[in-house]
């Protein structure tokens, strides 16, 4: 029987990571994640997670505990936010090439230098290809619920790849929100017991796991990781039609606001869309033609889905929460231009970063730069920079 709670982001990771089953727990806290660890720990000392806490010194050591105890045959659990998933970097890419299924809270946070402690994208963008899923949430419910489909998805014999479920840092992991738990007998039969595939270790059968391989290998066992991806899309599909019809929540890959008759389309991930959504029904009011997509996987990305969302739009504005610097705009405008072509006035905005709030103004902005583009660009405009950014600090001082 589901019950009500008022849980922020953390707490939410928390119950879902608990309610799984999980057996070893590896986490080093850095913020905004730190509650994450020191909760789950917590619930270990106090004997409500039948589970073992191994202390560590780094996220390195985190992730690669973590590893080495799902590989035993348990479900493992570890989480990490900024610099402490770019210190996982080699071990995330070891995760996901062994193909062990584990799942990561992943709570966003800008990357150094300079240092912030706020949200934007970059780190999980900076692992978008280390072989792992990735999934963004909008709300404190998705976090949960993200969280416990993330299992089902990566465990299926199918994908065997890790996932990350990454969510804003304090926009969501500090937001206090109602989230609907369900009882545990009913997480503990949809989330179904961990069973070993693939590689384990087994002392009575050793193996190498992990080792050096010559260039005959190589190539096909990055194109077994590729195929586990391509099945990824159609296993979420039918993991959410379970879970809508046990939980009566849907969840999409891509969820299409009002997009049906718009000429306008906005395109976002993470807790912004909730703004974008707000500005579109205003628009709505207006008269205007405009509507949203919401990116709920980035990893595997639904190209097909997006391009049929988008299919009528004649301008389309996609919002990066994080620079791409160096390429012609970030990660999300990369990808929706592949998914959907040239065809149409296409323009990628960079906002939000270094935990610069994502209001109506910057939205507002935004819809009517693209209202006035004549052309797609491929020059990415950054929304909400001061009136002369280049004056900040002194280090440009001789450009």
């Amino acid at each position: 029987m589901a019950q009500y709670k008022m849980l922020d982001g953390n707490a939410a990771a928390v119950q879902a990571v608990s309610m799984a089953g999980v057996k070893v727990v590896s986490a080093y806290p850095i913020t905004p994640q730190s509650p994450i660890a020191e909760k789950l720990s917590d619930l270990i000392a106090q004997g409500t997670l039948d589970a073992n806490y191994i202390r560590v010194e780094s996220e390195h050591s985190a992730l690669s505990c973590a590893l080495g105890a799902q590989l035993t045959g348990v479900r493992a659990a570890t989480a990490t936010a900024s610099v402490g998933l770019a210190l996982m970097h080699e071990i995330c890419n070891a995760v996901s090439g062994m193909r062990v299924p584990l799942v990561m809270p992943v709570v966003n946070r800008a990357l150094a230098s300079p240092w912030s402690l706020w949200c934007d994208h970059q780190d999980s963008m900076a692992e978008r290809d280390s072989g792992w899923l990735q999934f963004y949430c909008e709300n404190v419910q998705e976090i949960y619920d993200l969280l416990l489909m993330a299992y089902r998805i990566a465990e299926h014999e199918r994908v065997l790849l890790p996932a990350m479920v990454c969510f804003d840092g304090f926009f969501l992991s500090h937001s206090m929100q109602k989230v609907s738990v369900p009882g545990q007998d009913e997480v503990t039969d949809f989330v179904g017991p961990y069973r070993k595939k693939n590689y384990w270790l087994d002392p009575a059968d050793p193996v190498f796991i992990n080792d050096l391989i010559s260039m005959e290998e190589f190539t096909e066992m990055k194109y077994q990781m590729m195929r586990g991806f391509e099945a990824a899309e159609s296993v979420f599909q039918e993991t959410a039609k379970e879970f809508e019809s046990r939980f009566g929540r849907k969840i999409q890959m891509l969820e299409g606001y009002r997009t049906e008759d718009a000429e306008t389309i906005l395109i976002g991930m993470g807790s912004m869309t909730g703004t974008m959504k707000y500005f579109v029904n205003e628009q709505r009011e207006k008269g205007e033609k405009v509507g949203a997509v919401k990116v709920t996987s980035f990893r595997p990305f639904p190209a097909k889905q997006m391009k049929a969302l988008v299919q009528n739009a004649k301008r389309i504005a996609v919002f990066d929460r994080s620079a791409g610097l160096g390429a012609a705009g970030g990660p999300l405008f990369l990808e929706t231009v592949s998914a959907v072509g040239g065809d149409r006035i296409i323009k990628d905005y960079i906002g939000g970063l270094g935990g610069r709030d994502v209001n109506p103004a910057t939205i507002k902005r935004m819809y009517q730069d693209i209202q006035q583009a004549e052309a797609a660009s491929d020059v990415p405009v950054w929304i909400d920079t001061k009136e002369n950014p280049m004056e900040i600090r002194e280090v440009l001082r001789y450009v």
